[in-house]
C-alpha cells in the first residue's frame, strides 16, 4: 500500500508541469506523509454538476493544471467523437488562483486536438462565457470558476454547443474519454494558435442585457451593490449605466477582484456575515435595496430595509426573489413555460397557473431547468435566476438585477416596496415561507450514513405534522430522471414538504423545507409568519434527529 502510493506520487510527479504542485508533492514524497498522499491519490475529481470543482492541490483529488489537462483532453475527444472535428470551444475564467493557467491550458489542448479555441479577453463573469457560446456559434465552453466555494478551491464547468452546461450522459461520456488517457505526455499542447477575444463579445451580451427591461420603464431605484471579491463590479456597474438607473453605490472593500476573499469566511451571499460590510454601507447611504453578486456574477442575492431586523436590513430567500421576479414578468406580459428545481418554493407554479402560464419541475441545476422547452423564466432557491433564457441559457446574476431593480423602481413609484409586493403575493397564494438545514461536513461517510437512515427508518410526522408521501426521487419517475434524493410531502395544521440530497458541489447535506399557512388578507400576514417559523424550526429539529446529524 505505502510503496504503491508513493510509486503513484512519483509518476504523477514526473509529468506535472506546475512547479508549485510539482514543489508541494514532492515534499510529501520527502516527508512520506502517507495520510496526505492518500488524500490526493484515494481516487480522481468526479464530474459533478456540469463539470469538476475541488481543493486546490496536487494530485487527481485536487484541482491542478494535471486535472485540467486531462479533462480538456477528455472534453476534445469527446467533442471529436460527435464529429465536431474543427469546431470552436469559447473559454472563460474569474479571478480565482489559477483560474487563467486553466483557461491558457484548455485552450492550448483544444488546439492542439484540432479544434478551434477562444479565450476571454480577462476575468468575466460566467453569463457572459454562456452567451458567447450561442452568440459565437461554439460547439462547447468551458468556464473555470468555483463559484462561491471557499477561496482554496477551484471548478472547471462545461457547457455544450446549445449553452447550456452537461447533463447524463455526455457527463459519463467525458469521463471515460479522460480517464482513457494514459499519460500528459500524449496530449498536444502548442504554445499558441488560439484566439484572444476583443470586447465585442462584451460589448453584444452587454446590449442583450438591455432587452430584459420594458422600454419607458422607471429607473429610480438607488443600490448598494457588492461584488464579493469577484468579477461583477465592471459588467454590472456597464449594464447600469446603459439602462439609466443611478449609478450603483458599491462596496469598496469587495469590490474588486481578489481570490483571497480577505473580508469573508465564505464568498457566498448566504453564509453568515458575508453582507456585513454591505449592510453597513447601506445604513450609511439609504438605498432602497441591496444587490450583491457571487464571485463569478451568475448568483443575484437581495436584500431590503427592515426596521425589525439586526442591523435596519434583510436578506430576501432565493425563494422570495424568484417569486418577485415572476410577478414581475408576468406583469410585463411573459409568455412561456416558468420553471424551478424541485428544492425551490412551490409558490412558482401557483403564480404561473393564475397567470395562465405552463410551469415545470426539474432536478435541481440550471443544467436541467435550461433545457426546459419554451423556457422563459427559471429559478432556483440558491439565488440563481434566468430571466433571458434565449441569451443566456443558465443562471445571470445581472439581468436578474437589473429586472430587480427595475420591479423596485416601479414599485417605488407607486410608493410601495418589494417587501410590499410579497406581502400581495402571500394575500393571493398563501404564505409560503421556506428555509434550509444544511450541514456542512468533512468526512462524506456522514452524508451517505443520513441518507441510509432515512432510507431505512423513514419519519411518519415531522413538527407534528403528518407525512403523507415519501418518495426516493433516487427511483425517477416520468418527470424526474434518478437523482440521490428523498422528497416527504406532510399535512396537519399545515402543508409542509421536505426535500434532502447531498449537494452536487459542495460537501454538504442540504434540507429544503416550505411550509404553507393561507392567509384571507394582510392583517393575518404577521401571525402566519410566526406560525410559519415555528413550523420550519420544529422542521429542522426533527429532520436533524431523524437523519442522525
Amino acid at each position: 500500500m505505502q510503496q504503491n502510493l508513493i510509486a503513484q506520487a512519483e509518476a504523477w510527479l514526473a509529468e506535472d508541469p506546475d512547479s508549485e504542485t510539482r514543489d508541494e508533492l514532492a515534499k510529501l514524497i520527502e516527508a512520506g506523509d502517507l495520510d496526505a498522499l492518500a488524500e490526493r491519490f484515494g481516487g480522481t475529481l468526479q464530474f459533478g454538476t456540469a463539470g469538476l470543482r475541488g481543493e486546490l492541490g496536487a494530485g487527481p483529488m485536487r484541482m491542478n493544471r494535471s486535472v485540467v489537462i486531462r479533462a480538456a483532453a477528455g472534453l476534445a475527444a469527446y467533442l471529436k467523437g460527435k464529429g465536431q472535428d474543427g469546431g470552436l470551444v469559447v473559454i472563460g475564467y474569474d479571478a480565482r488562483y489559477k483560474s487563467a493557467d486553466f483557461a491558457r491550458d484548455t485552450a492550448a489542448v483544444m488546439t492542439g486536438a484540432g479544434l478551434r479555441a477562444a479565450v476571454l479577453p480577462r476575468p468575466l463573469p460566467t453569463p457572459v462565457l454562456a452567451y458567447a457560446i450561442r452568440h459565437l456559434g461554439a460547439v462547447a465552453g468551458v468556464e473555470v470558476t468555483a463559484s462561491h466555494n471557499p477561496p482554496r478551491d477551484n471548478g472547471y464547468k462545461v457547457y455544450l454547443g446549445d449553452g447550456s452546461q452537461i447533463v447524463p450522459p455526455a457527463d459519463a461520456e467525458i469521463a471515460a474519454e479522460i480517464a482513457a488517457i494514459a499519460s500528459l505526455h500524449d496530449v498536444p499542447r502548442p504554445e499558441s494558435g488560439w484566439e484572444t477575444l476583443g470586447d465585442e463579445v462584451l460589448e453584444a451580451y452587454l446590449a442583450r442585457t438591455d432587452a430584459v427591461l420594458t422600454p419607458g420603464s422607471p429607473r429610480t431605484a438607488n443600490v448598494v451593490y457588492t461584488a464579493m471579491h469577484g468579477v461583477g463590479k465592471d459588467v454590472v456597474l456597464a449594464a447600469w449605466e446603459r439602462a439609466g438607473f443611478p449609478a450603483p453605490v458599491l462596496v469598496e472593500e469587495q469590490a474588486e477582484p481578489d481570490p483571497a476573499f480577505p473580508t469573508v469566511a465564505f464568498p457566498n451571499p448566504e453564509e453568515p456575515g458575508a453582507m456585513d460590510l454591505a449592510f453597513a454601507k447601506a445604513r450609511a447611504a439609504g438605498p432602497d435595496i441591496v444587490i450583491a453578486n457571487d464571485p463569478d456574477a451568475d448568483r443575484c442575492a437581495v436584500a431590503v430595509p427592515d426596521a425589525s431586523a439586526a442591523g435596519g436590513w434583510r436578506m430576501l430567500h432565493g425563494d422570495q426573489v424568484g417569486a418577485l421576479l415572476a410577478a414581475h414578468l408576468v406583469r410585463k406580459g411573459a409568455r412561456g413555460t416558468f420553471a424551478e428545481s424541485i428544492v425551490s418554493s412551490s409558490l412558482l407554479g401557483r403564480i404561473a397557473d393564475a397567470a395562465g402560464l405552463p410551469y415545470e419541475e426539474t432536478l435541481t441545476g440550471f443544467k436541467w431547468i435550461a433545457r426546459v422547452e419554451g423556457l422563459a423564466y427559471g429559478y432556483e432557491e440558491a439565488l440563481g435566476y434566468c430571466v433571458d433564457p434565449e441569451g443566456v441559457r443558465d443562471k445571470d446574476g445581472i439581468t436578474a438585477a437589473l429586472l430587480v431593480a427595475e420591479l423596485a423602481s416601479v414599485l417605488k413609484e407607486q410608493g410601495r416596496t418589494l417587501t410590499d409586493l410579497l406581502d400581495d403575493l402571500a394575500v393571493a397564494h398563501g404564505l409560503h415561507a421556506t428555509d434550509q438545514l444544511s450541514v456542512r461536513v468533512e468526512d462524506l461517510s456522514i452524508i451517505a450514513n443520513a441518507m441510509r437512515r432515512l432510507r431505512e427508518q423513514p419519519p411518519t410526522a415531522l413538527a407534528g405534522l403528518t407525512v403523507t408521501s415519501t418518495e426516493d426521487l433516487n427511483k425517477g419517475s416520468a418527470a424526474l430522471p434518478p437523482t440521490d434524493g428523498l422528497r416527504y410531502y406532510l399535512e396537519g395544521a399545515f402543508k409542509a414538504r421536505v426535500i434532502v440530497r447531498p449537494s452536487g458541489t459542495e460537501p454538504k447535506l442540504k434540507c429544503y423545507l416550505e411550509v404553507v399557512v393561507p392567509v384571507a388578507d394582510a392583517s393575518e400576514l404577521a401571525d402566519a409568519r410566526a406560525k410559519a417559523g415555528d413550523v420550519l424550526g420544529a422542521l429542522k429539529r426533527d429532520l436533524a434527529a431523524a437523519a442522525g446529524i
